[in-house]
């Protein structure tokens, strides 16, 4: 094997253990560690969730004087300022490590370069770029969340082939089996916040929770303008360390407010009549978190896709058809059509689950403008 291909290996690990704490660690990111030293892994390390050492710390501590001289490959830049844990480079130099492979840098405006530079400053070669694009893939969302100031959007539904999501307007009615039921969940765990409007927990009194071994409830958030958010629902009577949080608007009694609060919920009042998806997303961005699953209903859907700020999309197609012209559809109205805006899928998957399918992919926007095509002269038809 030669030397590319052992960096690529060693990368792979690396990668392979920060996918450990998926959904564990934000607002930081998933990060792997692995340390060689003269073609054998000496130390290896993830982070576990925010708050805890970095994963070039767990690594070191397990490498221990076999770090001296030994080559790094992490998943990330390392860090190279405080915040609850000390800097990554302080402890890569006085390891002796003599040269660090980064897959690809950090966004954070506190890194950004800066880690790969003190590195180099100090002696250590640095090379950057190997596995660079599964890097970023695997912290997407993360990614997002730097540039962009915004959490990672996953838009989720479940349709029979006949695209309906429910057998008539405001029932609910079971589509998929267990298999793409379990998913879901899994879905809901590596989240770090789940959101619904109202109408979806006045139809299904959902639980909005994470059904399986292990697993993490994520924040539940509920879109609520008016405050009709029942106070016997499931959401607002749980056992569980995730938090509900309702957004409204002062259309909202003063009483009903207190009453929720009362349950342990917490509660966001928008200034003004309905709001805005973005800043939605922009106060939960603020609070740390680095990705949504949005799964409805249809009118929440169509206004993340009409804001252009839903990222992906996973639709479960169930094995049945409902046939009922009423039936709703999983994203309401007009929005995807008669403003322009078009919407396609790229790094498109599809996959049977069990008795379904399972179809998923990046969401792309295009604004298409609209062309009138002149009528030929004396009056006839194209």
């Amino acid at each position: 094997m030669g030397v590319v291909e052992r960096e690529i290996e060693y990368m792979a690990e690396a990668l392979d253990l920060a996918l450990t704490a998926s959904g564990r660690t934000s607002p930081n990111p998933l990060v792997g560690a692995v340390v060689v030293r003269e073609g054998r892994v000496v130390g290896r390390g993830f982070h576990p969730r925010a708050g805890e050492p970095h994963a070039e710390i767990f690594a070191l501590r397990e490498a221990g004087q076999l770090a001296h001289g030994a080559t790094m490959h992490v998943s990330l830049e390392p860090c190279c300022h405080w915040g609850r844990t000390g800097p990554c480079t302080e402890a890569i130099i006085d390891a002796g490590i003599a040269c660090v492979v980064v897959a690809t840098e950090d966004p954070d405006h506190r890194v950004n370069g800066a880690g790969i530079r003190v590195l180099r400053e100090q002696g250590i070669e640095v090379i950057v770029g190997v596995l660079r694009e599964q890097a970023e893939a695997l912290n997407v969302a993360y990614f997002k969340h730097r540039r962009a100031g915004l959490p990672l959007v996953t838009l989720k539904w479940a349709i029979s082939l006949d695209g309906k999501i429910a057998s008539r307007p405001g029932t609910r009615t079971s589509l998929t089996a267990d298999a793409a039921q379990r998913y879901g969940h899994e879905l809901r765990n590596v989240h770090d916040a789940i959101l619904v409007g109202i109408n979806t927990i006045l139809v299904d009194d959902s639980q909005l929770t994470c059904r399986i071994e292990g697993g993490r409830d994520p924040l539940r958030v509920i879109l609520d303008s008016r405050l009709r958010l029942p106070l016997d629902a499931r959401v607002l009577n749980l056992s569980s360390p995730a938090q509900t949080l309702v957004i409204t608007t002062p259309a909202a009694a003063q009483e009903k407010l207190e009453a929720i609060r009362a349950t342990g919920a917490d509660i966001l009042v928008f200034d003004g009549a309905r709001p805005p998806v973005r800043w939605v997303l922009e106060k939960l961005a603020g609070r740390g978190l680095l990705s949504v699953l949005v799964e409805g209903g249809a009118t929440v859907h169509a206004s993340f896709i009409t804001a252009g700020l839903a990222d992906r999309v996973v639709v479960f197609v169930a094995s049945r058809i409902i046939g009922n012209q009423l039936a709703p559809s999983a994203v309401a109205g007009e929005s995807a059509g008669t403003d322009g805006v078009k919407v396609g899928l790229e790094q498109c998957t599809v996959r049977q689950l069990g008795e379904d399918v399972v179809i998923e992919g990046a969401l792309v926007y295009s604004t298409q403008r609209k062309v009138v095509t002149p009528t030929p002269a004396g009056g006839g038809h194209l």
